[in-house]
């Protein structure tokens, strides 16, 4: 749902522009391998389709092959072969046919342990399936092998979380049982998650990590099958159950059960167990208070948005990983314009670089603005206009007031409400995480930008003189709009 949807999704855009670009690059320069397109072809749909889908279906899968406008894409079982057949087949054939120019017929294939390819494509000429469901009930959950403690980037928006996944990694169980942990969309659960997986696993300890889209998907295939004593078992002999975005069990009842005699097991045996969820247990709807009561027994630690500083550090680690090299200006550009969450800032990385290297250009700014174009605004594209600093002096300015009006103490009714205003604008226009708002304005606790920030919100309902204010002042930072 919304896949189509230019105003849920602004993949879209990127999907058509990008493609201008590959289309020229291909004709005289064909890419080496199917797995180079389709590597490619990733990147574009990481940006289009929601991370737990992305992890489930997309993220395991290889280029096989492409022969005669023929593409086959590698895939672990049938059953995610079913699901991508139904669900993301057209967005996919779609998304190669733009990158080779060419119009493409997307097949499945099953791919073996040994990497070989079973003869018979899983996508059938009749639009069926090579063969019956008959998935295993314990499959193997992979690790990812880039998420490990020594990638993370550690800054004040994540300290606390990174210090208790590292303490259960060294003391499963004793501690903090179950560790819950919880922020934004691409703030670092799965990361945190994967790096307990690694360390638990050198360890020797008997390790399952599944996101809850798949846990469910096991548990209904085990339903079919009669095996769920089989499941439950193989669940329970886990000395780490790690389990990713939590949330996505709300209203599935019989799988919230199974979850729940599973996590008795486990508690009383001492196991760790470690969830990760967009919020705190007490804001997911539809789920049982048994559950809810047991997710809260624990230390429930939450990541905020990283601040510039450990937005940067985050765009050098990747960049280490693509064996790139960036400038600085453009280093600071991407920070600058991907505040909302580390998976977009990466992915704008990932793009900028894969440009770069079809191309055959250096990165720098005239390409990274190009190979950003229809995501970032023409109007947007220079932080300058809306650095913290130029947000202040334009508000400092309106009121009349000094930039120590703002960062000081005074508590006179138009400082307070210029820096309330500050609050909120930093917020709204940069996304700054509180955090990084505080220590902008002086070094304020997180609880005083809250209160700001709900004080504006709340007064932009009921007062027209504070929305007229903030929309002159907008205006005043971005003179070209109308």
């Amino acid at each position: 749902m919304g896949l189509n949807n230019p105003k849920t999704h602004w993949g879209w855009g990127i999907f058509v522009s990008f493609a201008g670009f590959f289309k020229p690059i291909l004709a005289g320069n064909e890419l080496k391998s199917a797995q180079e397109i389709w590597e490619a072809a990733l990147g574009e749909l990481q940006l289009q389709v929601n991370k737990p889908n992305y992890d489930t279906w997309l993220k395991d899968t290889s280029g096989i092959s492409y022969k005669e406008d023929v593409f086959v894409i590698g895939v672990p079982n049938v059953f995610i072969a079913e699901w991508l057949r139904s669900r993301l087949h057209s967005l996919i054939k779609r998304t190669l046919t733009s990158i080779t120019g060419k119009t493409i017929d997307v097949q499945f294939a099953i791919r073996a342990l040994s990497q070989d390819i079973c003869p018979t494509p899983a996508h059938q000429a009749d639009g069926g399936i090579s063969a019956r469901l008959k998935e295993p009930i314990t499959p193997a959950f992979r690790l990812n092998s880039k998420y490990n403690f020594d990638s993370f980037v550690v800054g004040e928006c994540n300290r606390l979380a990174y210090a208790a996944a590292l303490e259960i990694s060294e003391d499963p169980g004793n501690k903090y049982n179950p560790l819950y942990i919880y922020g934004d969309t691409g703030t670092g659960k799965t990361h945190l998650l994967h790096a307990i997986g690694h360390t638990a696993k050198a360890k020797g300890f008997r390790i399952l990590l599944a996101s809850a889209e798949q846990f469910t998907n096991q548990f209904v295939i085990a339903l079919k099958n009669n095996k769920i004593d089989d499941f439950h078992r193989k669940f329970r002999s886990a000395d780490f159950l790690l389990v990713d975005d939590i949330q996505f069990l709300s209203g599935k009842t019989q799988t919230q059960e199974c979850l729940l005699y599973i996590f008795n097991d486990l508690y009383e045996n001492n196991c760790q167990m470690v969830m990760t969820s967009d919020r705190p247990p007490k804001a997911i709807s539809s789920v049982t208070k048994k559950l809810k009561s047991r997710l809260e027994w624990g230390l429930i630690a939450d990541l905020e948005m990283p601040d510039l500083e450990t937005r940067l550090a985050i765009l050098r680690v990747k960049a280490r990983q693509l064996n790139a090299s960036l400038p600085p200006d453009v280093l600071r550009f991407l920070a600058t314009q991907f505040q909302h969450n580390t998976r977009e800032l990466e992915g704008a990385l990932t793009r900028v670089v894969t440009y770069s290297r079809l191309s055959g250009t250096k990165v720098d700014m005239h390409l990274t603005t190009q190979s950003l174009a229809d995501i970032i605004p023409q109007d947007s594209r220079y932080e300058t206009k809306f650095t913290p600093k130029r947000i202040m002096t334009t508000i400092a300015n309106y009121y009349d007031i000094d930039l120590e009006g703002l960062t000081g103490k005074r508590r006179d009714k138009k400082s307070v409400l210029a820096r309330q205003i500050t609050m909120y604008l930093l917020r709204e226009q940069n996304h700054c995480s509180l955090a990084e708002i505080g220590k902008i304005l002086g070094g304020r606790d997180h609880t005083t930008i809250i209160h700001g920030y709900d004080k504006i919100v709340a007064e932009l309902d009921v007062n027209p003189q504070i929305r007229d204010s903030i929309k002159e002042i907008r205006q005043k930072l971005n003179p070209k709009r109308t």
